[in-house]
């Protein structure tokens, strides 16, 4: 019994792995590469220039980083190339770890169903 209200009144968090992401780019696309990793909730921690390549590092989540070598190659004119490697778990997005426990429940069928009156 006391087992139940200790899992009921813990705070979990699902965790997600973190990727460390290198990014390497013409000059003239630096703007663009930069946006497209803050889209994908990534997090730059550096950046090096020269011989008119820049090279972008950055942590980003890895279920963010799907379909990014097609960005990329769009976004570089096919001159851009990126590596990735894990780096640590940390807790997901409060949003994204709302809707995956939508979805379990709706999977297993645990969520109540309110039934209208007529």
């Amino acid at each position: 019994m006391y087992s139940f209200e200790a899992m009921n009144k813990a705070q979990c968090h699902l965790l997600e792995p973190i990727m460390a992401v290198e990014v390497n780019a013409p000059d003239e696309f630096q703007g663009p590469v930069i946006a497209s990793i803050n889209k994908r909730q990534g997090v730059i921690t550096g950046t090096e220039g020269g011989e008119g390549y820049f090279t972008l590092e950055c942590n980003v989540p890895l279920n963010d980083m799907f379909g990014y070598a097609s960005e990329l190659r769009s976004l570089t004119q096919g001159k851009g190339e990126y590596s990735m490697e894990y780096l640590l778990y940390q807790p997901c997005r409060p949003a994204v770890q709302a809707e995956l426990i939508q979805q379990y429940q709706e999977d297993n069928g645990l969520l109540k169903t309110v039934k209208r009156q007529r």
